[in-house]
């Protein structure tokens, strides 16, 4: 075997049916008493009922966290807490949530508390990514990771079917990525290979029924396992695509992973064949064609143009991905950029793709 290097990130997990009751607990735990709640706008019933059993802690409620993290809301709600002298943050919900909490502990080192409501997986990360003037940039800051993340599959169960494809493939990338990422390793890439399988045996079950427990465990549990491989390894060409996509062009975060996800692995297949074994494992030609056949039959989206990208962009947004370096396993020209995206612009199924 190889040498490697192996890290873990110090996060406080608890995971099961009803976790979210063991909130107040956690915050004392962290010697806090003076909560703000970040939501979205579009917060359901369920989050709205743990704000109420929170009582007293709860001191103020921003609801206004958006995909991205823009930089203008991140000063809204920095504002908020300042104000009211928060000294801890308790993020429901998904990614725009959990980046908002982010955004924030980066700037005022708040401990953070992430209860997901969906499968993004970006609660176990050092990884935030804002968006200014409609450039996304990311980095890495130990500050941003959350003291604690309760799992809590319950809270899963309301998520809509088309939510819960396009996030789970949202997570099903970051443990793809951790399989060719720079800093990959044997344990972080069982535990990917692990998500992967686990996502694809699991999504058709819940798009059949969405009531179905024992699938939401197995998908919030491999929602967990893509968290650790991001948070792990790091990143490649998908994210640094999907991130010009989203900041640049006001793409929905989780369904453009889920347009370019197929696209990106087909390429790079082409310089690591494990790839494709894994597909072959799936009863497939390719990993990137399970994949898109995954997410075909669950409805998911296929095309950038069904998710409001206009082709005339494909142009400007093949060189917003090329203007800054990042590490992928195969170098990528700018024609090699332009054509991935014409083909996920068009939603060709990968095999089909002549990268």
């Amino acid at each position: 075997m190889n040498e490697f290097t192996y890290f873990a990130n110090e996060i406080r997990a608890l995971f099961g049916s009803g976790t979210r009751k063991q909130l107040s607990d956690e915050i004392a735990f962290l010697g806090a008493c003076r909560a703000m709640v970040i939501t979205s706008s579009n917060s359901r019933e369920t989050i709205k009922q743990i704000i109420v059993e929170l009582g007293d802690l709860c001191i103020t409620h921003f609801n206004g966290a958006e995909m991205h993290t823009p930089i203008d809301v991140t000063q809204k709600a920095l504002s908020l807490a300042k104000e009211h002298k928060i000294d801890c943050l308790v993020a429901i919900g998904g990614g725009s949530a959990t980046g908002l909490a982010k955004a924030i502990a980066l700037r005022t080192d708040l401990p953070q508390i992430i209860l997901p409501t969906t499968y993004a997986g970006s609660e176990l990360t050092p990884i935030i990514g804002e968006t200014e003037n409609g450039l996304k940039s990311t980095q890495s800051n130990k500050k941003v990771l959350a003291e604690t993340v309760i799992y809590d599959t319950d809270l899963t169960v309301s998520l809509p079917v088309m939510q819960s494809v396009t996030s789970a493939i949202n997570a099903m990338a970051h443990a793809v990525e951790a399989l060719y990422a720079e800093h990959e390793n044997p344990i972080i890439s069982a535990h990917a290979e692990q998500a992967i399988i686990t996502f694809y045996n699991t999504l058709p079950k819940i798009c059949l029924n969405p009531q179905d427990i024992t699938a939401r465990t197995d998908a919030l549990y491999a929602c967990f396992l893509s968290g650790l491989c991001l948070g792990s390894v790091g990143m490649a060409l998908h994210h640094k695509l999907c991130h010009s996509l989203g900041g640049g062009f006001g793409l929905p975060h989780a369904a453009t992973h889920c347009v370019v996800l197929p696209h990106v692995i087909q390429f790079n297949a082409h310089v690591r064949p494990e790839l494709n074994q894994l597909g072959n494992r799936l009863h497939s030609s390719s990993l990137g064609f399970a994949i898109f056949e995954l997410i075909r039959a669950c409805n998911g989206p296929t095309s950038l143009q069904e998710i409001g990208m206009k082709e005339t962009d494909l142009d400007t947004a093949a060189s917003l991905t090329m203007s800054n370096s990042y590490y992928n396993p195969r170098s990528a020209t700018y024609d090699d950029i332009r054509e991935l995206l014409q083909n996920a612009y068009s939603g060709i199924a990968p095999d089909a793709c002549l990268i």
